[in-house]
């Protein structure tokens, strides 16, 4: 009766939590809408002009904001089971530095403009190259999780190195001016770029419904088998899935970091590690993240504009420093 009761307990606090997030999500949307060198009402924009800045620019910069962390999020909270490794996050693996290296060599060796569809296909197949060395390394205990951690940094130590030479020789400015949104940043993103962008999300509904299986993933291999579970099958495609809302996620914001590693983190520490509450929550919780991060850059100073991967950065880097002395990892 009283784990019945536990049990009872726990899931009032997953729901009574989501309902919070889900409120102050709303609210996060609408003032990011209305907020900016005008003030608009949403639901009543005042003239052509407060129309097309809602429409045209606030609405599809909140929409991919909202995208972005949602998909960092639980890419993020799978990543941690599928790696073991509760430091595991795109950007610190450096999967979002192999989506970005690929679009910086798209860039470079496509003769053609790339279209939005090319720079999403790169940006996939970048991180998806990342996601499966890492998952590759984790197989069998073959290294630590810190070295593990430790490879994933160097190889975004490397593709940061390999995109800063190309920009450094590059004589284009429009590859030049991409070096900002590769520090992370949806004010330039377009509704044309969002259509596809969109593809995502029945992905991203998919994978908020595997919290179950990965349940019994982290009883361990073997234990997983005999409870029926296809570990195999599962892990690609949760690999395929991970590389897909990561590459889609930097070609259309750039690398934006810490949210994959904060969110789900602190969920598990706050609520617990059921991954059927824990995945869809995590992807509310970064959207709200990242909505609020990117109002932050758009309102913080009065003549220009701060990336948004350097305001998640500046929230996110004391709190991983912090989860690192605290995990204790070998």
């Amino acid at each position: 009766m009283q784990l019945n009761d536990l049990i009872h307990r726990q899931q009032l606090r997953w729901k009574a939590c989501s309902l919070v997030i889900v409120s102050l999500l709303i609210l996060v949307s609408f003032f990011a809408l209305s907020v900016g060198e005008l003030w608009i009402l949403p639901w009543s924009p005042d003239g052509a002009l407060e129309a097309q800045l809602l429409y045209q620019l606030r609405f599809p910069r909140l929409i991919a904001a909202l995208m972005i962390g949602a998909a960092l999020a639980s890419s993020g909270a799978v990543l941690q089971v599928l790696l073991g490794n509760p430091l595991a996050e795109p950007g610190v693996l450096g999967i979002s530095g192999g989506a970005s290296l690929a679009l910086v060599l798209l860039l470079f060796f496509v003769p053609v403009d790339p279209t939005a569809a090319m720079t999403m296909s790169a940006a996939m197949l970048g991180a998806f190259t990342f996601t499966l060395i890492l998952v590759g390394l984790s197989r069998g205990g073959r290294v630590s999780t810190a070295k593990l951690l430790l490879i994933g940094v160097a190889l975004g130590i490397l593709s940061g190195a390999v995109v800063t030479w190309a920009f450094y020789f590059s004589t284009d400015l429009s590859l030049r001016q991409l070096m900002y949104w590769l520090m992370g940043s949806v004010g330039g993103v377009s509704w044309s770029q969002l259509s596809i962008g969109l593809l995502v999300v029945p992905v991203l509904l998919w994978l908020c419904t595997r919290g179950k299986q990965l349940d019994v993933l982290m009883l361990g291999e073997v234990h997983a088998k005999q409870l029926g579970l296809d570990v195999v099958k599962l892990r690609w495609k949760l690999i395929m899935v991970v590389s897909l809302l990561v590459g889609a996620s930097v070609a259309l914001g750039g690398i934006i970091g810490f949210i994959g590693l904060v969110v789900p983190h602190l969920l598990r520490l706050a609520l617990g590690t059921e991954n059927r509450y824990l995945l869809p929550l995590s992807a509310i919780s970064g959207a709200l993240l990242l909505a609020f991060a990117d109002t932050i850059s758009r309102i913080a100073l009065s003549a220009a504009e701060l990336p948004v991967g350097v305001v998640t950065t500046t929230i996110g880097a004391p709190i991983f420093v912090w989860m690192l002395l605290r995990s204790h990892i070998d």
